[in-house]
């Protein structure tokens, strides 16, 4: 995918006053690296990947053209955000021939497609969650995911361990009720009992073949 595309669409947006999900310079670089890492764990025409905060489809214009049929599942809140990622960021054909699918839940809800995934990704979303609805994320990947489901996520964490971490009970940054910006720490060992407790194992990835932006990657799976 050319990055002047890419440019365009950014370019586009700006101009309509829409929210891409992040610094404009790094839409590019942002999609391209999602699929990126999702290759590097095994991704195939088959699996089924469930990108949780599509946002207007910066990952998803690279991954959706990558699997078969009905295979990817997007959620979304914002639907002014998303409609515009469905308008402008794809190309229609490749909508009519892969079919992916969407819902605007906002309660992470990974349920509602009554399906199994092998994929969950979920690129800056933690680094704007509170510590509950990680919590919620975790449970429903335990109940949503394939016998080999992997949840790929990303975070901002605390530069000292549990110093100023997030402790608030509610989403902090834009967001489909909101057009505050903002993000929030959490400590590794904190994300690390919530993953125990669940009997879920976690890793922290610092690659730079994957690495955009100031997060960082976590890898998420029953067993390594």
């Amino acid at each position: 995918m050319e990055k002047s595309a890419s440019a365009k669409i950014v370019a586009d947006f700006n101009e309509r006053g829409i929210f891409i999900g992040g610094p404009p310079s790094l839409f590019h670089v942002a999609g391209k690296k999602q699929l990126a890492i999702l290759k590097h764990f095994g991704l195939t025409k088959s699996s089924k990947v469930l990108d949780i905060g599509c946002g207007c489809l910066r990952g998803g214009r690279w991954v959706i053209p990558e699997l078969e049929k009905g295979h990817y599942f997007g959620i979304e809140p914002n639907k002014n955000m998303l409609q515009n990622g469905l308008d402008f960021c794809i190309d229609k054909t490749i909508l009519l021939d892969k079919e992916p699918k969407f819902d605007n839940n906002h309660d992470f809800n990974f349920e509602i497609f009554k399906n199994k995934f092998d994929f969950f990704i979920a690129r800056s979303i933690w680094s704007h969650a509170s510590k509950s609805q990680i919590e919620k994320m975790l449970d429903q990947f335990i109940s949503s995911k394939s016998e080999s489901g992997i949840f790929l996520t990303s975070y901002h964490r605390t530069r000292i361990p549990f110093f100023r971490e997030y402790h608030g009970k509610e989403w902090v940054g834009k967001s489909h009720s909101s057009n505050e910006g903002g993000v929030v720490r959490h400590s590794f060992g904190r994300i690390k009992r919530l993953c125990n407790a669940r009997n879920l194992e976690v890793k922290e990835m610092i690659d730079n073949r994957f690495d955009f932006g100031t997060q960082r990657w976590l890898i998420i799976k029953i067993n390594f």
